[in-house]
């Protein structure tokens, strides 16, 4: 094997490899000799068919088997020899006039990472900005969640339900006086106005008294789930049994034991802890944003531009899902054109930023452990139908680049702990709208130089994007695979990965057939 360089400019790299024909010849006859014992034809002795025969039969698939793996093999050891580190999956061609017989001439092109200076991670300064729990909002909470958990009591005989009553009813359905499957019940409870019964169903009963019969006439709408019942008309025989009223609900002690705990101290105490979890994603946004914009000021060096483009691309993409779900979708999209380079502009502070925090964790020692990966691949398979996820996990395991994106966010959260760790951090407590304020502060000021446009005419994905310039997709524990194998098609999504729609979720429970 003979290897030349060609290229040495910036970040980009490219080798020609000369395979001898010689060589090639050599690698198929030992293929040929370790194949041929187990070839069958007739008039042979098991083992004992002819190597001429056997190339005869074979020689054409073996020969492309052996300039593969030839040519994987080169590449890993160009790779190694060079301590080449690819930024992305190298470009590999074989030259169009090769054929059996002749050196085989392999082109490989690719960019490799930088090489960074370690990073200084001393002197570090945040400020965490805390928004403190109040005892009006634990209030507020725990109203909402009584609001939730109403009661109701029964009413007067003689009282006429209204929007807002329960009634306890038994029903039987027809069509055309036959009753149909599915449209009986006995003792439901139907809050009205609640709109889950079927148009029509609701208002027909505004107004009946405990131990009222009454029967209605209602049409299935057209879209109804059921096929012989949507659009037909039918009726329904309700024996109305009770009619109730809903009853106050006291925020005591014995409200919190009907949630299963031992007193009201306890409830507020968990809602209290919910209600800092809520902020506290924001607040590590905010403090996650200040780390990046102190280690985005302090180091400038050249990135991939393949990886540059690739997160462009990714970008790019939800840009224009989100701009075609615009109220004026061609508005959208013109404004996020015009933007673009604002937008490439962050992707290159994300590349860069991921290669940085990369750096960081591996000269610190931060890793994503096997357990922690496990936990990961399991948890993502739980995306896919149940009979995919085996798949869905083969797959990740024998995929390094699948393996590293799946990898990356948890690696690129542990650097950032780490790090957070190292700064010297102060508190200052703010209200939740200063925390949003704050956020959307350094939004703005991250998106590019250019003047901002009314926040009116902005397109829906762009504050997203924005907020995206603080992630680093490329924060892995290894910055790029060492392997680089003959290129090849991309793989296939072989957990009939990410339908448009995720598969039906379990039927529940039968309905009757009045209910929505």
């Amino acid at each position: 094997m003979q290897t030349k360089q060609t290229v040495n400019e910036g970040l980009k790299r490219a080798y020609l490899i000369t395979i001898p024909a010689a060589e090639l010849s050599a690698k198929i006859d030992a293929e040929i000799k370790k194949v041929a014992p187990q070839v069958r034809m007739p008039g042979f002795r098991p083992g004992k068919v002819p190597a001429n025969l056997v190339k005869k039969m074979h020689g054409e698939a073996l020969h492309g088997q052996v300039v593969n793996d030839t040519i994987r093999e080169s590449v890993d050891t160009l790779l190694r020899n060079e301590a080449l580190r690819p930024a992305m999956q190298p470009e590999i061609g074989l030259n169009e006039d090769y054929e059996q017989g002749k050196d085989a001439a392999i082109t490989v092109s690719l960019e490799v990472l930088p090489t960074i200076e370690a990073p200084s991670i001393e002197g570090l300064k945040l400020e965490r900005l805390v928004v403190p729990v109040t005892d009006a909002q634990i209030d507020e909470a725990l109203a909402n969640i009584a609001g939730q958990n109403k009661s109701y009591k029964d009413a007067p005989k003689t009282k006429k339900a209204a929007d807002g009553d329960q009634l306890i009813i038994d029903f039987v359905g027809k069509l055309d006086g036959v009753e149909f499957d599915g449209g009986k019940a006995e003792d439901a409870a139907l809050v009205l106005g609640s709109n889950t019964f079927i148009p029509g169903f609701e208002s027909s009963l505004v107004g009946v008294k405990t131990g009222q019969e009454k029967t209605i006439t209602v049409t299935f709408p057209e879209e109804y789930q059921a096929a012989h019942l949507a659009g037909k008309e039918a009726t329904f025989d309700v024996t109305v049994k009770a009619v109730k009223v809903e009853t106050e609900t006291t925020i005591d002690e014995d409200f919190a034991k009907s949630l299963g705990l031992d007193s009201l101290d306890k409830l507020r105490e968990i809602m209290k802890a919910q209600l800092e979890q809520q902020t506290a994603g924001l607040t590590r946004t905010q403090m996650k944003r200040q780390l990046l914009d102190q280690l985005a000021a302090g180091h400038s060096f050249e990135v991939p531009g393949t990886m540059v483009e690739a997160e462009f691309q990714q970008i790019w993409a939800q840009l224009q899902q989100e701009a075609a779900r615009d109220e004026n979708p061609a508005d959208a999209l013109k404004q996020i054109e015009d933007e673009k380079d604002e937008y490439k502009s962050i992707a290159e502070r994300r590349v860069r930023l991921g290669l940085l925090l990369s750096e960081i964790g591996q000269a610190n020692g931060v890793e994503v452990t096997q357990q922690e990966m496990s936990m990961l691949i399991q948890q993502a398979a739980m995306q896919y139908r149940t009979e995919d996820r085996e798949r869905f996990v083969q797959y990740i395991q024998s995929d390094p680049m699948a393996a590293a994106q799946l990898r990356a966010p948890l690696y690129e959260d542990k650097v950032v702990d780490f790090l957070f760790d190292k700064a010297e951090v102060t508190e200052r407590e703010v209200t939740v709208e200063e925390l949003q304020a704050a956020i959307e502060a350094e939004e703005g000021a991250e998106a590019a130089p250019a003047p901002k446009k009314a926040a009116a005419k902005k397109a829906p994905a762009k504050k997203k994007a924005e907020a995206k310039a603080d992630e680093a997709p490329a924060a892995e524990e290894k910055p790029a695979a060492k392997k680089a194998p003959a290129k090849k098609a991309a793989p296939k999504k072989e957990a009939a990965a990410a339908e448009e729609k995720p598969a039906a979720k379990k039927a529940p429970a039968k309905k009757a057939a009045a209910k929505k």
